[in-house]
């Protein structure tokens, strides 16, 4: 048990480390914070919030690989390399499109109840 509570302690300090350094991983946690408030005051179905949940956490850890490869990278590279630039810029792609498709995926959930409150 105690393992398990030491590895809990150093996953919260990655988290906490990523919330105060990482300016992308707060505004996602925000945009998870609205997400869990429209899935809250909206009747989604219960698929519904499984789906948010799952495409709101999918981004969040994309996020946190990203910052963890970042930093591997610096330390490796601590100059620019073509081939560190294009790790880096291929996980920025990972992030963009797993926040676009979440996105979209929360779109096309929270619109039809939203413009139903609207009609």
């Amino acid at each position: 048990m105690r393992r398990f509570a030491r590895s809990v302690k150093h996953a919260l300090r990655g988290v906490y480390h990523a919330s105060k350094m990482e300016k992308n991983f707060r505004l996602e946690i925000i945009a998870a914070i609205l997400v869990a408030i429209l899935a809250y005051l909206l009747p989604v179905t219960a698929q519904e919030r499984v789906l948010l949940v799952f495409v709101v956490a999918g981004v969040l850890v994309i996020e946190l690989i990203n910052t963890a490869i970042e930093r591997v990278v610096d330390m490796l590279k601590p100059r620019v390399h073509p081939y560190a630039r294009i790790a880096k810029d291929v996980m920025a792609a990972a992030v963009l499109i797993a926040s676009i498709g979440a996105m979209m995926i929360g779109l096309g959930i929270f619109l039809p109840y939203i413009l139903k409150i609207f009609s």
